[in-house]
């Protein structure tokens, strides 16, 4: 790593409580992650900055060497693997799908015939690839996809969309969204370094292996997140195989 600052890529888009969208174009960040993310660069000695990139640029942001690392959202699935390598979770979620309000959709075969927004190639489209019958309605690239994929249902142009609990079942207690259920998938999170950087990628998971182990990350998921358990055992599992 060279320099004083780390660089870690992301979207600036309204997805609380993982990150709201800032003030001043991504400099400024608040929510889990961005305060995750500081509690590692300060264990590194380095001030952070954020790559603010599209979704679908993200990961060749790191490629290219534009950023160090990719910390967003990203569900360790084998699609992102190929292209980058991921250090130890810093988080694990499940998946839930919205609805607007009154639909009846309550399980996964309610929604033959349904028309089913995820983004493209992540985890939650995965899962809505097993909904027997959905249409799927891949969303991305945009500069605020999830948003994009909010108004969807709201405004009739799909009937449904999956993302993950953390920042769907919030949507659910809106008086124009149902939440229909949440799939217990335990998807890990990680944050993904470009696979010719071996020493970055060694770095980060010890200073998050740190951070997890002296309570700080808890500490920082109970601020944001006191509605889900800290999932303590896996997060000190280590890193990914």
């Amino acid at each position: 790593m060279t320099g004083t600052n780390i660089r870690f890529a992301c979207i600036d888009s309204e997805a609380a409580p993982l990150f709201d969208k800032s003030k001043d174009g991504g400099i400024t960040r608040t929510g889990y992650e961005p305060e995750a993310a500081q509690l590692v660069a300060e264990v590194l000695g380095r001030e952070l900055e954020w790559v603010i990139v599209p979704w679908d640029d993200m990961i060749p942001a790191v490629i290219r060497g534009d950023a160090d690392a990719v910390w967003c959202g990203q569900g360790i699935i084998p699609s992102r693997q190929a292209q980058v390598d991921f250090t130890r979770p810093y988080a694990v979620f499940n998946e839930s799908v919205l609805v607007r309000a009154g639909d009846r959709a309550t399980a996964p075969d309610h929604l033959g015939g349904y028309k089913v927004a995820a983004i493209e190639g992540s985890a939650n489209m995965v899962l809505a690839e097993t909904f027997p019958g959905a249409q799927l309605v891949p969303f991305g690239p945009t500069d605020d996809v999830f948003a994009d994929m909010i108004q969807a249902v709201r405004d009739g142009t799909v009937d449904a969309m999956v993302d993950d609990d953390v920042v769907t079942v919030p949507l659910g207690d809106e008086p124009e969204f149902d939440l229909a259920f949440t799939a217990q998938t335990r998807n890990p999170w990680g944050v993904g370094v470009a696979k010719d950087n071996a020493p970055m990628l060694e770095l980060l998971d010890t200073a998050l292996a740190q951070v997890i182990a002296d309570g700080r990350l808890a500490e920082v998921w109970a601020r944001w997140m006191p509605h889900l358990p800290f999932p303590a055992d896996t997060l000190s599992a280590g890193r990914p195989s």
